[in-house]
């Protein structure tokens, strides 16, 4: 690899630093490197109709790797507005944990920039999922999400949805809200709901009940080719939302209905470490 593209979100400490010292190391290989500084607070108003954080447009198309320079909701976001174009991400946590980054310390960043120069690495590809909003009939909103889509909701009355798969009616709940992962995303939102962790080359749908009004609602895994649709039933002072990777939110009203597959986009990720995944999950977790 010879040509980068640098993500930085300033917002993270040392991250300008880390920046700085990436970029002279590249150009002293006498590789490109163009430095974007992101800065989650100070998003464009006008800007979120047409991507993100990351305008794809100002991507070199000579670009073969985007490091992401951050944690892994940086990384995440650079994958949602990248995605389509299958670049390369490598992600340098600069924050606390950082389950998608490859390495978080300052003394790893030269040895792991040489690694990429010298192509010793390999692409590992992250299935992501479509959602569609369809209120009246009309679809609303729709999205992608790397990690997750999640329907959940705000006030002191429950909501009820059914949960259908294609087309067949699985279960009806009275619960917190849902959420639908990928297995990227199954170490987050997931993983803290008590859902399954899935190794991150499967590809699988797991789809887990936000505090369930009922002791025998569980994890579902699916195979990734299912359809999803989720029912919607508010009653009461209750304001129910979907939210794709966090950060896309969309608001439901009673009768709505939630459509998710299987995107046909997808992510490619740099691995560097040779390091089984059930390790680097148990090292993660002694973080905590």
């Amino acid at each position: 690899m010879r040509s980068f593209y640098l993500i930085v979100n300033r917002e993270k400490r040392n991250a300008k630093q880390a920046a700085d010292l990436i970029t002279g190391f590249l150009l002293e290989k006498g590789c490109e490197c163009v430095c974007l500084e992101r800065n989650d607070g100070m998003r464009e108003k006008d800007v979120s109709a047409q991507y993100r954080y990351t305008d794809r447009n100002m991507v070199p198309p000579e670009t073969e790797c985007v490091i992401c320079l951050g944690g892994d909701g940086t990384l995440i976001q650079a994958a949602r507005d990248l995605a389509g174009r299958r670049l390369p991400l490598f992600g340098i946590n600069m924050g606390h944990l950082g389950y998608l980054t490859q390495i978080g310390r300052e003394e790893d960043i030269i040895p792991a920039m040489e690694e990429l120069i010298n192509d010793h690495y390999r692409l590992e590809s992250r299935m992501m999922l479509n959602g569609r909003v369809i209120s009246g009939g009309k679809t609303v909103a729709e999205d992608i999400a790397l990690n997750d889509i999640v329907l959940t909701r705000m006030g002191i009355d429950a909501f009820r949805f059914n949960l259908y798969v294609n087309e067949q009616l699985f279960n009806e709940y009275s619960a917190d809200g849902m959420i639908i992962a990928t297995p990227t995303g199954s170490t987050a939102y997931n993983l803290s709901a008590g859902g399954p962790i899935a190794a991150p080359e499967a590809e699988l749908m797991l789809l887990t009940p936000i505090c369930p009004h009922t002791l025998n609602s569980r994890s579902i895994v699916l195979a990734p080719d299912n359809r999803i649709r989720l029912a919607v039933e508010v009653k009461g002072r209750t304001s129910v939302s979907i939210s794709f990777d966090g950060d896309t939110v969309v608001n439901i009203k009673s009768g709505d209905q939630i459509e998710i597959e299987r995107s046909r986009l997808t992510t490619p990720l740099i691995q560097l470490k040779q390091v089984p995944f059930l390790e680097n999950i148990r090292n993660k977790m002694k973080q905590i």
